[in-house]
């Protein structure tokens, strides 16, 4: 087996548990067939991660970076706000609808990590990134825009991250790309609702 950097084997090993856990669920994903997914020895496994709770990390840590580096690419300043954040949301959108199973590991893993004793820091961990995405999102694209807030950014982004989980429970339940659209563009009214003018 060739050596490959630490990090580099650490990622291997992460979206091999990504894809395994879409697959057979959490609690059935096991090391061993992590291991056996990345085409690695058990040894391997145990070298790059020192526990089960390290790999869920490393899981939700990916996660939600690709979500970010989604949304980060089509938040670009367009002729209005309202268009600007109707791209952030469709972009994230467009990722759920490419990727339902990756997504609805996501709530797996906090329900998880909620039921294991000594995990439940895990579903913390990953609710606090979704909040902490949202408002570096929000300060990049006020600083972009120049604009103002009605209310504080910490508060917009739980805000936004509790809706944007409830949006996307709901629509990967129902399925509904008409209703998925009206839901966004409700959400990009009441946000943009929130901003003022500086001027």
């Amino acid at each position: 087996m060739a050596r490959m950097p630490l990090a580099e084997r650490r990622r291997q090993l992460t979206e091999a548990a990504i894809r395994a856990m879409t697959r057979d669920g959490v609690a059935r994903t096991t090391t061993r067939s992590i291991a056996a997914e990345a085409g690695v020895s058990l040894s391997v496994f145990h070298y790059c991660f020192d526990s089960k709770q390290a790999l869920l990390e490393s899981v939700i840590e990916s996660i939600t970076g690709h979500y970010v580096t989604v949304v980060t690419e089509a938040i670009r300043p367009r002729e209005t706000l309202r268009e600007t954040i109707r791209a952030g949301f469709q972009a994230y959108w467009d990722d759920v609808a490419a990727s339902p199973g990756e997504h609805m590991l996501t709530y797996e893993l906090t329900q998880y990590a909620l039921r294991e004793p000594g995990f439940d820091h895990l579903a913390r961990r990953q609710y606090e990134m979704y909040c902490e995405t949202y408002g570096e999102l929000i300060g990049r694209l006020g600083k972009a825009m120049q604009f103002e807030l009605a209310v504080p950014v910490p508060v917009l982004a739980r805000y936004l991250a509790a809706m944007t989980d409830g949006m996307t429970l709901n629509l990967l339940v129902l399925g509904n790309d008409e209703a998925a659209a009206e839901i966004l563009d409700l959400i990009t009214d009441h946000v943009a609702g929130l901003v003022h003018d500086p001027a």
